[in-house]
C-alpha cells in the first residue's frame, strides 16, 4: 500500500492530473451554491422533504443543489438517464447499435447524441419541476406578482445549461484530470450530504439526549455503517473469473474472464426508485393534501408493504436485465472463437456461450441479492425509529465504494504506466 501511495506522489504528470480534479471539483460545488434567477427556493422545500419523493433522491445525487434550487439543480443526473435511454435504443435500433461498433467516429457519434437528449431531458425535467412546484404556491420572488410563460421557459433553460455545464466539467475531469468525471460529480454530491447526517445523528442521540441508551444506540449505528462500508467495498471488488486457453499457446495461462459480484452496478436501484417515486411525486405536487394511506402511497411508497414488495421486485428484475445486458455470453463466446480461445473442457460455439449464461446467472443471483439486502437497509433502518436522513447503505454507498475503487485503480495505473514508459527514454 505504502509503495503504491509513494509511486503516485512521486509522478509529478499524475499529480497535476489530480490537483486539476480537485480544482474542477472545487469550481463545480461553488456554482452549485449560485441561484436560479427569479425563483423562490422555499417553495420546492416542502416538495423534496416529502417522505417518498423522487426530488429528496434527486437532492441526494445533487449535493443540495435541487434543495437550493441552483443552476445546477439537476446537475449530472439528465446525462446518465440519457446514457441508460442511448444504451437501451441500442439494442432496439440497428443504426444506433452500428454507430456503437464503427470505432472511435460512431463512438462520437453516440456521444453526441447521449449530450443533445441530455440538455432536452434536462429543459424538460426542470419545466416539470418549476411547474409542478407552483402548484405549492408562487414559485417567483415576492417582487414578481404577474408572471408569463417565458419566465418558465427561461428558468428551464437556466436549468439546461447548469446540466451542460456539468456534462463539460465531467469531460474535463475524464480528459485532462484523473477520469471517471460523470461518475466523481455524482459522488461529491453525495459525500457533501454525509456531515449533515453525522450532525442528524449527533443532534438525535447526544447533546440534549445524551443518555446511556442514545449513546449505545450512537455508537452502535457508528460500528454498523463502517462495517457495511467494510462490507461493500470488499464485495464490490469480488469477482468470478472463468479461466481461458489460448489454442496457439502452451503450458498454464493466467487469462480468464472476469465477472463481477455486482455487474449491474446501482442501475437497478436507481431504476427501481425512480419508477416508484415518480408517480407518486407527480401526486404530491398536484394534490398537496394526499394522504398517508391512499391506494397510490400503498403501492409506490417503498415503506408500505406492498411498495415495499414491489420496490425489491424491480431491484431483482432490473440486476438480471442489466447484468445480461452488460455482459453478453454470445459475444464472448464469438470473441473466443475469433480470438482462437476456449474455456477448458467447454466445446466452443453454443455450449460455450450456455456455460459463461449458467456462470453469469449463478453469480447474479448472489449479487441480486446483495444488492437488493443494500437498498432496503436505508427503509429498515427508517422503520425502526434513525432519522430519515441517515443513510445505512443504499445507492449513495455503493456509488462513493465504486467510484472510489475504480479512481484509486485508474490513478495507480497511470503512475505505473508513465513509470514504466520513463524507463526507455
Amino acid at each position: 500500500m505504502w509503495s503504491r501511495l509513494a509511486t503516485v506522489l512521486s509522478n509529478k504528470k499524475v499529480m497535476v492530473r489530480i490537483a486539476i480534479t480537485l480544482g474542477l471539483l472545487l469550481i463545480f460545488r461553488f456554482v452549485s451554491h449560485i441561484p436560479i434567477p427569479l425563483f423562490n427556493a422555499e417553495s420546492i422545500t416542502q416538495a423534496i422533504q416529502q417522505e417518498g419523493s423522487f426530488f429528496a433522491i434527486l437532492n441526494n445525487f445533487t449535493g443540495g443543489a435541487l434543495g437550493r434550487f441552483s443552476i445546477l439543480a439537476l446537475g449530472i443526473s439528465p446525462y446518465i438517464t440519457a446514457s441508460i435511454v442511448i444504451q437501451l435504443l441500442q439494442m432496439v435500433l440497428p443504426s444506433v447499435k452500428e454507430w456503437a461498433e464503427q470505432g472511435e467516429e460512431g463512438k462520437q457519434k453516440v456521444n453526441r447524441m447521449t449530450r443533445y437528449l441530455a440538455i432536452f431531458l434536462a429543459f424538460i425535467q426542470g419545466l416539470a419541476l418549476i411547474i409542478g412546484a407552483d402548484q405549492n404556491g408562487s414559485i417567483f420572488v415576492p417582487s414578481i406578482t404577474n408572471p408569463n410563460a417565458m419566465m418558465y421557459v427561461y428558468m428551464g433553460i437556466v436549468i439546461a445549461a447548469g446540466t451542460a455545464f456539468s456534462i463539460w466539467i465531467a469531460d474535463l475531469i475524464t480528459k485532462r484530470g484523473i477520469g471517471n468525471g460523470t461518475s466523481l460529480l455524482i459522488s461529491v454530491g453525495i459525500i457533501s450530504s454525509l456531515p449533515a447526517m453525522f450532525t442528524s445523528l449527533g443532534k438525535t442521540y447526544l447533546g440534549a439526549n445524551a443518555g446511556f441508551g442514545n449513546i449505545l444506540i450512537f455508537a452502535s449505528v457508528i460500528i454498523i455503517y463502517l462495517a457495511i462500508l467494510l462490507g461493500v467495498v470488499y464485495l464490490q471488488i469480488a469477482s468470478r473469473k472463468i479461466p481461458i486457453q489460448y489454442a496457439n499457446r502452451q503450458g498454464k495461462s493466467d487469462s480468464n474472464i472476469p465477472i463481477k459480484l455486482n455487474s449491474a452496478g446501482v442501475i437497478p436501484v436507481i431504476f427501481a426508485s425512480t419508477i416508484l417515486s415518480i408517480p407518486l411525486t407527480f401526486a404530491q405536487l398536484f394534490n398537496p393534501e394526499l394522504g398517508s394511506d391512499g391506494w397510490l402511497v400503498q403501492i409506490f411508497s417503498s415503506d408500505k408493504p406492498i411498495g415495499f414488495v414491489l420496490y425489491v421486485f424491480l431491484i431483482v428484475v432490473f440486476s438480471f436485465f442489466y447484468a445480461f445486458m452488460t455482459i453478453d455470453p454470445e459475444k464472448i463466446s464469438d470473441n473466443l472463437s475469433k480470438s482462437n480461445a476456449y474455456i477448458r473442457g467447454i466445446r466452443p460455439g453454443s455450449d460455450t456461450k450456455n456455460y459463461i449464461a449458467r456462470v453469469l446467472f449463478k453469480v447474479t443471483v448472489i449479487g441480486t441479492i446483495y444488492l437488493t439486502l443494500l437498498a432496503i437497509i436505508p427503509i429498515v433502518a427508517v422503520i425502526a425509529g434513525l432519522p430519515q436522513s441517515v443513510t445505512l447503505g443504499g445507492t449513495g454507498l455503493l456509488i462513493i465504494v465504486g467510484v472510489a475503487t475504480e479512481t484509486t485503480q485508474q490513478v495507480e495505473t497511470d503512475a505505473e504506466q508513465t513509470q514504466y514508459s520513463g524507463i526507455f527514454k
